[in-house]
């Protein structure tokens, strides 16, 4: 079995099955709270270990600081014990000439690196506080750097003992840190007189470090496989350690290497105690460091001590790991008590499910007898779920032979209905066209009312013009041919405005003077339109993009037609706010046989689009969207076109721009109804 399947499976029982929901709502509790168990005893753990640890290497800075004082003690009684000898006093009160060549060579039998008496007259080599404490007769031990030179004059050995070759640096140090007493001689008249001098050279002084280290990490104080240090530092420069160079394989001394920035920057710079991990050299350490102070108060060196941290960490893991597992056995244990004792208890309850289930699925099925005692509330449970499903057997043979019943009266009365719904429906139909007639009646009723006043009144004026004209011509005689071409595009445009009056009174009344049709070559009416509508905007900033390629001729009036492409070329400039680009083409009209209808043109603008709610009305009588529109321009031109036997066509996208397409037949047929197609 694949561990995808297996999971899912497990999953699924998880989800539907009773005893492993029980399981689970059991386990959670438990298993939460040893999980919050394990989770507060990981931060005690963590925080009081960390803590502990820290506290132990701080103590430990604490005892190898006093093992520098017991030091510093030691060193000044052995130069006591050298002032109180009786070599020294004998030589001191009969014999001073050969005392201070005498002095310089004790230093061996003092455990001492240099031993060197002053006579008070070299006072001055000592700064002003230790000048001050040896007058008043205090005796003093200190930590002090000296150079190369200060040390030769103590011992012309100590500058080559005091080297230490600076690792990954290629230099050598050549200052040494010394722990130096100074123990003033008075004479019998009570004046000073000499200035005992001694102390050791702590570079390089590896037993130094070893015993305090043996002092403070006495065996199995620390975890196995750990490693306590201790270490001088002079400045930030480690002059004896014994931190191996090589941490894991505990090689060599990290002597001539320096501490970390921070180690640094708390200790030498601030002048404070750093107790806490550290990187010393090659590995991480719980580390102590505290500052050691010249006579002056100034920060020289530090002392440190310290261990590896990894065995501590270590050994917190294997406690950590060991209490996990020990708390998850406790679980599995808890886990498998509570199956056991709840795997009887719902055996019972799936087999009721399982009945509950082969009933859903049209199974007669029964739970019956339990192996349970009497009495018991499963079986009690199980007796009930047995009587309620024969009760539900016996409603449900009722409930059928109600439900057939019902079906019958449904589909007689919904055949009623039914008959009943479509009747009504087409009624409406009609009562809507019926209702649009009425409305499209009315309309065109007062509009032929409207135009055929505004023709009546458009007639007048032009009868006094061309009566003027003539009577002009006639009093020019034969002067007239100066202005033959105004007078003749005078008359031409008084024709024009009568093909548009009578155009309008036809539309007015049905049955009057038909206007004259005869073919036409579609691209020179296109082209009279243009000079026309370029006359009229000359003042706006529009452009027209022209392309005529139809070939064929169309059987249409003229005047009608020019009529027809003015007001959508108008329109169109209106849409562009009187600017921008309008498109004109013309194409020759074909069927789906490729067979040559008539022709086409398109007029195309870049403006703002017709909406979805207007799409549907722009040819309406009286609709418009301008405030100084009247709404009649498409409604005639819709008419002419029409009346024409061709078609109408608009594409539109809102904001984008709109597309006028007028299609005229080769021989004019006369509509049966209106065509017109509106996409949006």
């Amino acid at each position: 079995m694949k561990v995808k399947t297996f999971v899912l499976m497990w999953l699924r029982r998880f989800k539907t099955m009773v005893r492993y929901r029980l399981l689970v709502l059991t386990s959670v509790p438990i298993f939460l709270t040893l999980l919050t168990l394990i989770a507060i005893t990981f931060y005690w753990t963590v925080t009081y270990t960390w803590q502990n640890a820290l506290m132990n290497v701080k103590a430990d800075l604490a005892v190898a600081h006093h093992s520098m004082v017991l030091l510093k003690k030691e060193q000044r009684m052995e130069l006591q014990a050298l002032a109180n000898s009786y070599d020294f006093q004998r030589r001191l009160r009969f014999n001073e000439t050969s005392l201070k060549k005498w002095v310089s060579q004790q230093n061996q039998q003092y455990q001492l690196d240099f031993v060197v008496l002053h006579p008070v007259s070299d006072i001055g080599m000592f700064s002003s506080r230790e000048q001050q404490l040896l007058v008043t007769g205090k005796e003093q031990t200190f930590f002090q750097v000296l150079d190369r030179i200060a040390l030769f004059d103590l011992n012309p050995d100590l500058p080559a003992q005091a080297q230490l070759p600076l690792i990954k640096e290629s230099t050598i140090e050549h200052k040494g840190l010394v722990s130096r007493s100074l123990i003033p001689i008075f004479n019998q008249q009570g004046k000073l007189k000499w200035i005992l001098d001694g102390g050791i050279l702590l570079n390089n002084s590896t037993s130094l470090v070893d015993r305090i280290r043996d002092l403070v990490y006495a065996a199995d104080t620390l975890p196995k496989g750990s490693l306590g240090t201790v270490t001088l530092f002079m400045g930030d420069v480690r002059v004896s350690t014994n931190v191996p160079l090589d941490s894991a394989n505990l090689i060599g001394r990290a002597v001539g290497t320096r501490v970390s920035k921070d180690v640094q920057q708390k200790v030498l710079q601030q002048g404070k105690i750093f107790v806490d991990r550290a990187f010393v050299y090659d590995s991480w350490y719980v580390s102590a460091y505290e500052p050691l102070h010249g006579n002056d108060g100034t920060v020289v060196g530090m002392l440190y001590t310290g261990y590896l941290q990894w065995p501590l960490i270590e050994r917190y893991l294997t406690n950590i790991i060991e209490m996990s597992v020990s708390i998850l056995l406790v679980l599995l244990f808890t886990s498998i008590i509570v199956y056991r004792g709840a795997r009887d208890l719902f055996l019972p309850i799936e087999k009721i499910y399982q009945v509950a289930k082969a009933v859903q699925m049209g199974l007669k099925r029964r739970v019956g007898k339990l192996d349970l005692c009497e009495g018991h509330e499963l079986q009690i449970l199980g007796e009930q779920f047995d009587s309620m499903l024969d009760q539900l057997e016996q409603r449900n043979g009722l409930i059928k032979l109600t439900a057939i019943e019902l079906e019958d009266k449904v589909e007689q009365r919904t055949q009623s209905l039914h008959q009943k719904t479509e009747e009504l429906e087409r009624h409406i139909r009609l009562l809507h066209q019926a209702r649009s007639k009425l409305v499209a009646t009315e309309k065109l009723a007062a509009l032929g009312e409207l135009t055929a006043g505004i023709a009546h009144e458009i007639n007048n004026p032009v009868a006094v013009i061309l009566g003027n004209i003539e009577l002009i011509q006639l009093e020019l005689g034969d002067n007239t041919a100066e202005v033959e071409e105004e007078l003749t595009a005078i008359h031409l445009q008084i024709d024009r405005i009568r093909n548009i009056t009578r155009s309008l009174l036809q539309y007015s009344r049905h049955g009057g003077v038909q206007d004259e049709v005869t073919w036409h070559h579609l691209n020179l009416i296109v082209e009279e339109s243009l000079t026309l509508v370029r006359s009229g905007t000359k003042k706006m900033d529009v452009q027209f993009e022209v392309n005529l390629v139809a070939k064929c001729s169309v059987e249409v009036n003229r005047h009608q037609l020019l009529q027809v492409l003015v007001n959508l070329q108008m329109n169109g400039i209106h849409a562009m706010d009187d600017k921008g680009v309008l498109k004109i083409t013309t194409d020759d009209w074909l069927d789906d046989d490729g067979e040559v209808r008539g022709a086409m043109v398109a007029i195309t603008d870049h403006g703002c689009g017709i909406s979805k709610q207007n799409m549907k009305r722009i040819f309406d009588p009286f609709f418009t969207t301008r405030r100084s529109g009247t709404g009649l321009g498409l409604s005639v031109s819709q008419s002419i076109v029409v009346n024409a036997g061709g078609e109408m066509t608009v594409e539109s996208i809102e904001g984008q721009g709109s597309t006028f397409s007028v299609y005229l037949k080769h021989k004019k047929e006369c509509p049966s109804e209106l065509d017109l197609h509106v996409t949006a």
